[in-house]
C-alpha cells in the first residue's frame, strides 16, 4: 500500500505547490497594493465608462462588435498554428479547407467593414 501511495507523492507535491502559489497570488495584492485611490485611478478606462458606476448601465454596442472580432481572429490564429505544424501530413485537402476558412473570415471582415461597424464616431 505504501508503494502505491509513494507513486502519487509527486502529484501531491505538485498540487501543494500550485495551491501555495495560487494563495500567494491572491493575498499579495492586498499586502502590496496602495490603498489610496487618486483621481487617475478612478477615471474611465478602455471601455469608455466610469469604473465605479451602475453595473446595469447601457453602453455602446460597438464594444461587443470589437470583442466578437477579437474572438474570431483569435480563434483563427489558434487554428493556424496547429495547421502550420501539420501542413506536411494533411496535404491538399487540409490546405483547401483552411483556405475556405480564411476566405469566409475575410468575407465576414469585409462585410463588417462595409457596414461601418468598425467606425468610431
Amino acid at each position: 500500500m505504501t508503494e502505491l501511495l509513494s507513486n502519487y507523492l509527486p502529484i501531491v507535491i505538485f498540487v501543494g505547490i500550485a495551491a501555495f502559489i495560487a494563495l500567494a497570488l491572491l493575498v499579495a495584492p492586498f499586502i502590496v497594493a496602495f490603498k489610496r485611490p487618486d483621481a487617475e485611478k478612478v477615471t474611465a478606462f478602455e471601455a469608455g465608462f466610469d469604473a465605479f458606476d451602475d453595473a446595469r448601465m447601457k453602453f455602446d454596442v460597438r464594444f461587443y462588435l470589437v470583442s466578437i472580432l477579437f474572438i474570431i481572429f483569435d480563434l483563427e490564429v489558434a487554428l493556424l498554428f496547429p495547421w502550420a505544424l501539420a501542413f506536411k501530413d494533411i496535404g491538399w485537402f487540409g490546405f483547401g479547407s483552411v483556405m475556405i476558412f480564411l476566405i469566409v473570415l475575410t468575407i465576414g471582415f469585409i462585410y463588417e467593414w462595409r457596414k461601418g461597424a468598425l467606425e468610431w464616431d
